[in-house]
């Protein structure tokens, strides 16, 4: 995916890196320490000369408890940075609340509007509907005044993912391009220590809302607490690695103070693979047990991919059953999608699967016939082959339904190697119908 920043145009697919430039006398870990504007330009742009793409610029602290400060005062702190990093070609975001200092950013050129309330401000939906800037849609429970007295959720996950949702479909509605939108789930925004280790843990069930997603981890008091660190500004390896852990999770956006430290880590990030599983031949002894015979020798297969080495299991789609193509004459297959993240290469990659099929009972004597387990590499990040061995992306992706759904619900709008965009437009064989997790 794409994600649109008024001109800024920037490949979700590897890590964008949103440097955090606080002008206030105090944010949590660094408050005064980027006072006026000599001080925050010159911060600026070592971070960009470190690999920030973005520097976001906040003039007032969400700290917990954080007392608020009037949009007059707020605007004095970061509109003379924002005007001077945009005139050096930065793309500025503007961390604020608030649609007047927004609005005025904007019009000095940030091209980024990155709001904790998450666009509840009807006047910050009118204001995003009227630009184009690229928008962060947070999640927080109430407002940093208050929202770690009782923060409370039926399930933190869902809960997070829906109002993200709903958000951004509210933000859609009102005429903005969802290329324009990111969204952060906001570890720490009115959310407990254990609810934020939920969502931090899960940050893959917010990439299928198909919006970029935001890791917003840097130096916060669950990183503190999960590491036994309690000196915010000692958290930055920690803060990196959790960055690490959210990117192969699926995130596309890490907004990070100490930059340095954040892209030397993000160095380690495991390209990643998509897996197409399918099984229409079930060892079973009971008739009428099929189809759950079918879908044992795909968890297994799963489960023998946890052993594979320097490997990790991202994501599963649901099952699929679908109906036979290329040779009919054969019972219904049952199908899902898995990613993962891996530092094989393709082709030992496909040695470890071609050896999971065989034990599995895999007979390869008639061409798209029945088998008891299947499994292609259907992508490979940033990895495009066409020889005998392994052609890459799968050259029938785009035609297979029983491919298309199961990985459309797991990466939306996702975009192969090849560059061409997964969609259901070309589905020609292989009707398929979800039948569960």
């Amino acid at each position: 995916m794409i994600w649109r920043c008024s001109q800024y145009a920037f490949d979700s697919r590897t890590p964008i890196v949103m440097g955090v430039l606080n002008v206030t006398p105090d944010s949590f870990s660094d408050g005064g320490a980027h006072e006026g504007l000599e001080a925050a330009v010159a911060h600026a742009e070592r971070m960009v000369e470190e690999g920030a793409l973005i520097i976001d610029v906040g003039g007032e602290s969400t700290r917990p408890g954080a007392a608020p400060v009037t949009e007059e005062e707020e605007l004095s702190r970061v509109l003379e940075v924002v005007r001077e990093l945009a005139a050096r070609g930065v793309c500025t975001s503007i961390d604020t609340r608030h649609a007047s200092v927004a609005r005025a950013c904007v019009e000095e050129g940030a091209a980024v509007i990155n709001d904790v309330s998450g666009f509840r401000d009807p006047a910050m939906v009118e204001l995003a509907a009227s630009c184009d800037a690229g928008l962060v849609v947070m999640h927080m429970q109430g407002d940093p005044a208050t929202m770690q007295d009782a923060p409370a959720y039926d399930d933190v996950v869902a809960d997070v993912r829906d109002y993200l949702r709903d958000q951004a479909a509210a933000l859609e509605a009102a005429g903005v391009d969802r290329a324009r939108i990111c969204v952060d789930p906001g570890p720490g925004f009115g959310k407990t220590y254990s609810q934020t280790k939920d969502v931090v843990r899960n940050f893959q069930e917010f990439v299928h809302l198909g919006y970029p997603v935001m890791c917003a981890v840097s130096r916060k008091s669950f990183v503190g607490r999960m590491y036994g660190i309690d000196e915010p500004a000692a958290r930055d390896e920690a803060s990196a690695a959790e960055a690490l852990l959210a990117c192969e999770l699926g995130c596309s956006v890490v907004r990070a103070h100490n930059v340095a430290a954040t892209v030397a880590k993000l160095a380690d990030l495991r390209p990643y693979a998509l897996i197409g599983m399918g099984s229409n031949v079930a060892l079973v002894a009971n008739p009428g047990e099929e189809r759950e015979g079918k879908m044992a020798l795909i968890n297994q297969a799963v489960s023998d991919m946890c052993l594979l080495p320097d490997t990790q299991i991202v994501d599963i789609s649901s099952f699929y059953e679908s109906e036979p193509a290329y040779y009919e004459d054969q019972e219904d297959f049952v199908n899902a999608v898995l990613e993962l993240r891996t530092g094989l290469p393709p082709r030992e990659l496909l040695r470890y699967l071609h050896a999971i099929e065989d034990s599995l009972g895999r007979v390869r004597t008639v061409a798209n016939g029945p088998r008891t387990l299947d499994l292609d590499i259907l992508d490979y990040q940033c990895y495009a082959s066409d020889d005998e061995e392994l052609v890459l992306p799968h050259p029938r992706i785009l035609e297979r339904d029983f491919v298309v759904r199961p990985l459309l619900e797991i990466m939306p709008h996702h975009v192969l190697s090849n560059g061409i965009e997964v969609t259901s437009d070309a589905v020609s064989v292989g009707a398929a119908r979800r039948i569960g997790r």
